[in-house]
């Protein structure tokens, strides 16, 4: 039922405005309030490398007996697309995954590139370069080191509310980030952006995305030659600017039409 909370599932084992984004951007496409939900009982995957949760579910015997909606989902590694045919696959992040899984679709998007318009009024700008680490790294001593004589690198904490995390992204003149969505936020609000180095975290999320969007992905930055970097930042313009508008579009487009208020 539409005027009910519409049931979501995204990744809470820690504390993360990339997961946690999913509520938001979803809640603006919906038009629906949004609440967690356990794989079994979502009726949508939508932000993070997640597919591997529906694919316990449905892609077994036991499986419920809905069809959930997957819109915007991607994975962490190759899976099993045994559970393919029993979800509905309304958009994936991007051509890595539909490839991996035999989908045959051009549809691609990361429903955080949504996040300028779910969360409205554009943060004011300032001159600050954004630091955004994935979970993983949080506590490098490189980083604190990098703090203490970089005066304009801010660190921006991932384990903060999405709501805060994404405007205090919009609102740096460029963004170095780990972080999947610190990159895709940053796209969503057209500022220029810089892969850092995940380390030991799986690469494929970054190149389905970007691929998705037509953004070129070089060798990500290393945490030892960020502050070497920051003079050669690139400012302005995104160069892919009409691949992010495009998947926005896409986005919107492709919902899950009887998942939205009113239907």
């Amino acid at each position: 039922m539409a005027d009910t909370p519409l049931k979501l599932y995204w990744w809470d084992a820690k504390p993360n405005f990339g997961d946690t984004l999913s509520r938001v951007v979803t809640a603006y496409a919906s038009g629906r309030e949004v609440v967690h939900a356990a794989p079994r009982k979502a009726e949508i995957f939508a932000v993070g490398s997640v597919l591997q949760f529906a694919k316990r579910v449905w892609g077994n015997d036991n499986r419920p007996q809905h069809r959930p909606a997957i819109w915007g989902t991607g994975m962490m590694n190759a899976l099993k697309a045994d559970f393919v045919e029993h979800v509905d696959i309304h958009m994936l992040r991007g051509p890595i995954t539909a490839s991996l899984l035999g989908v045959k679709t051009e549809c691609f998007g990361d429903p955080g590139v949504l996040t300028a318009e779910a969360l409205g009024a554009l943060p004011e700008r300032h001159d600050k370069i954004g630091l955004v680490l994935h979970h993983s790294q949080l506590g490098d001593a490189r980083i604190a080191a990098l703090l203490n004589t970089e005066p304009r690198v801010h660190y921006i904490d991932v384990q903060g509310t999405p709501e805060d995390v994404c405007r205090e992204i919009g609102a740096c003149a460029h963004v170095i980030s780990s972080s999947l969505h610190g990159l895709i936020v940053a796209d969503s609000y057209g500022v220029p952006n810089t892969w850092l180095d995940p380390m030991a975290h799986a690469r494929m999320k970054y190149y389905d995305y970007a691929a998705g969007v037509g953004r070129v992905m070089p060798l990500p930055l290393k945490h030892d030659d960020i502050a070497a970097a920051l003079p050669k930042l690139a400012m302005g313009e995104l160069p892919y600017a009409n691949g992010i508008a495009e998947a926005k579009e896409r986005l919107i487009e492709n919902f899950p039409a009887h998942l939205k208020a009113g239907n």
